[in-house]
C-alpha cells in the first residue's frame, strides 16, 4: 500500500473508532524483530481488554490513542508501516520502531451490532 493510501485509510478508520465507543475492546499486542515470521515463539505478546471509551489524535508526539476504564493505549502514527483489516470488526497495525524492532496491534471489538 503506497504512504497515502495507507494514511487514507487510517484515518478512515479513526474518523468512525466512534462506532465501537462502549464495545469490549481486545487489544493483542505483539513486539518482534521480523515482520516476516509473526509466531509465538519469536514474538513477545500482552493481551489487554476492555470497554472503549474514547479515541482522539494527540498532536503532540504524533499519536493515536485509544481509551477505557483503567488503560490508556497509544500507536505512533508516524511509525505505522502497515494497515490491515482482517475480518469484521478486527483491525491491525504495524508500527516499527527501529531496524528491526516491530509492533503489531490486533484490535478485536466485540459489537453490540
Amino acid at each position: 500500500m503506497n504512504p497515502e493510501s495507507l494514511r487514507d485509510t487510517i484515518l478512515d478508520f479513526f474518523e468512525h473508532i466512534e462506532n465501537y465507543y462502549g464495545c469490549t475492546t481486545e487489544i493483542t499486542e505483539g513486539i518482534m524483530t521480523s515482520i516476516e515470521n509473526i509466531e509465538a515463539e519469536n514474538t513477545t505478546w500482552n493481551l489487554s481488554e476492555f470497554q472503549l471509551l474514547r479515541s482522539a489524535y494527540r498532536k503532540a508526539g504524533d499519536r493515536f490513542m485509544l481509551e477505557g476504564k483503567g488503560i490508556y493505549y497509544e500507536i505512533a502514527a508516524e511509525k505505522i508501516i502497515d494497515f490491515k483489516h482482517p475480518g469484521r470488526h478486527n483491525y491491525e497495525f504495524i508500527e516499527q520502531y527501529g531496524f528491526s524492532v516491530y509492533r503489531i496491534t490486533r484490535l478485536h471489538f466485540r459489537s453490540k451490532y
